[in-house]
């Protein structure tokens, strides 16, 4: 992946090295651990989408309970590659997303804020773990990131890349344009009135136009810096395949139970990126009318 040309943001918050609010119980669990957790939610009943990348969307009111604090040594420094490369990829989505939002949907783009850091945090929307895998938090409008899961996607999920980084970063983004649209009020609404099954399936399919989001971004990147090399897609859509419910699942309990599903199948994953690559265009991410 080509990004040197695209522009570098200034809405990056570092809290690598500072330390955060843990609450207490939650342990030092890396992003290894999302196999366990999946695990843990099936003899617990509680829903995976909480224990696991799910606070984009569930937790929407300030974590209570005692926290404590923990140390991660020194500040790490601003210009280190991991933090210019994020910078990069938060540059190029606010560039693309405050030219194209209002263009194709007629409302203003306000860029997110990334926070990155180690171990655990505090988000607008309580405790942020590894565990938990990136998410977004529409109370403060931050994305949050512990930067190992890079690590673990070159080992676990697809093999990573750049590009596959890049896109995990926009899929969050995502969440964040679906905020500005009002989709994730209108999808809680209708949650609060469902079933467990129902409101796991608008996860899903809020999930799925997330990937497709990060799609049109890449897309419109690629026609501004010409940002894609051979193999970037294909890398990542081996990480969307990977992180796809039915093979964590199954790979946590050897089988896979569709209506416990919150962000959707490997296929439905890899088709929705591809959809928003091939597009460009944000009414084609409409996994709401399938």
């Amino acid at each position: 992946m080509e990004y040197d040309n695209m522009p570098q943001s200034s809405n990056i918050e570092d809290r690598r090295g500072q330390g955060g609010g843990l609450p207490i119980g939650g342990g030092g669990l890396g992003i290894g651990g999302i196999l366990i957790v999946f695990a843990i939610s099936y003899f617990t009943g509680i829903n995976p989408m909480v224990l696991l990348g799910g606070a984009e969307m569930v937790t929407r009111s300030t974590n209570g309970g005692s926290t404590q604090q923990v140390s991660n040594g020194p500040a790490v420094d601003p210009n280190d590659p991991t933090r210019q490369f994020l910078s990069r990829i938060m540059g190029g989505t606010e560039a693309v997303w405050t030219q194209i939002l209002p263009q194709q949907t007629g409302v203003q783009y306000t860029p997110a804020t990334l926070v990155i850091y180690d171990g655990a945090t505090r988000s607008g929307c309580g405790g942020a773990q590894a565990a938990m895998g990136p998410f977004y938090c529409p109370l403060d409008k931050k994305v949050y990131l512990d930067t190992s899961f890079f690590r673990d996607m070159k080992t676990k999920y697809g093999g990573g890349g750049d590009f596959a980084y890049a896109y995990v970063v926009a899929h969050e983004i995502g969440h964040h344009v679906q905020d500005l649209l009002g989709i994730l009020d209108k999808v809680d609404a209708a949650k609060e009135r469902a079933s467990q099954t129902q409101a796991n399936a608008l996860s899903v399919r809020v999930e799925l136009m997330a990937d497709c989001l990060a799609g049109v971004w890449a897309a419109n990147a690629n026609q501004k810096w010409r940002i894609l090399q051979q193999g970037d897609v294909e890398k990542a859509l081996a990480t969307a395949q990977a992180i796809g419910d039915d093979r964590l699942q199954t790979a946590a309990r050897g089988y896979a139970v569709p209506d416990s599903f919150t962000h959707g199948s490997s296929a439905a994953r890899a088709k929705w990126l591809t959809t928003g690559l091939k597009s460009g265009q944000v009414d084609s991410c409409n996994t709401f009318a399938q």
